[in-house]
């Protein structure tokens, strides 16, 4: 009996340890977004480098031309509505960097929280304009040297839209994005162009320290 008990603990510990393991391995993420067959992320490669605690990339530098991050996700499962995510990572650039929204470069860059219902279009038409959901806001970060942390529940009426309408002003909407959830990850561009893209003026890195879904 009392083996029985312990091999039952342990397949919980890893089950329990499987989201937030996978979700930091870099083979899982994808560097993005593809809509069809073109990838939005000029000039990066289409996965992050894996390191000792999760993955790191190199920000595009000197202007558009040479490249913008967009959209780094990956692929989590059914995840429940009541989760937390909760996200740390660092940036890592010399005195004097600017990190450029490529389509909005006279305002600061930003990166944030995202997921996906499955079937998108893109078109964010009609049904499709509650595919895609953007954190709240307040949990909106900008890009700037350092280590930095975003918790959000996605349980948080102020998640918005594709088109910029809250979570708590339409009844089961993001509820059932989240039933039929693709895709999940961080997204960079501006507070007003989520995933529109960002570049750096001089080298700089970005490394995922951890990616926990809760």
């Amino acid at each position: 009996m009392q083996k029985r008990v312990i091999a039952a603990l342990t397949v919980l510990t890893l089950l329990a340890g499987a989201g937030p393991v996978a979700a930091q391995n870099a083979a899982s993420w994808e560097i993005g977004p593809i809509i069809r067959g073109k990838n939005y992320s000029q000039g990066m490669p289409l996965r992050p480098r894996p390191t000792r605690t999760g993955w790191q990339f190199d920000f595009p530098v000197g202007s558009a031309a040479a490249g913008h991050v967009h959209y780094v996700t990956f692929r989590p499962g059914p995840i429940s509505p009541q989760s937390r995510i909760v996200v740390r990572y660092r940036v890592d650039a010399q005195a004097g960097t600017r990190f450029v929204p490529q389509e909005s470069p006279d305002v600061s860059a930003t990166v944030s929280l995202y997921f996906q219902r499955r079937g998108d279009n893109w078109s964010a038409k009609g049904r499709y304009e509650d595919f895609r959901w953007y954190a709240p806001a307040t949990t909106v970060r900008e890009i700037v040297p350092g280590e930095h942390e975003i918790s959000v529940g996605l349980d948080d009426p102020n998640w918005i839209s594709v088109l910029g309408r809250t979570a708590g002003s339409k009844s089961g909407s993001i509820e059932a994005a989240l039933a039929d959830i693709d895709r999940i990850g961080l997204v960079f561009g501006s507070p007003a162009a989520r995933g529109h893209g960002v570049y750096a003026t001089a080298p700089a890195r970005f490394t995922l320290l951890s990616f926990q879904i809760l």
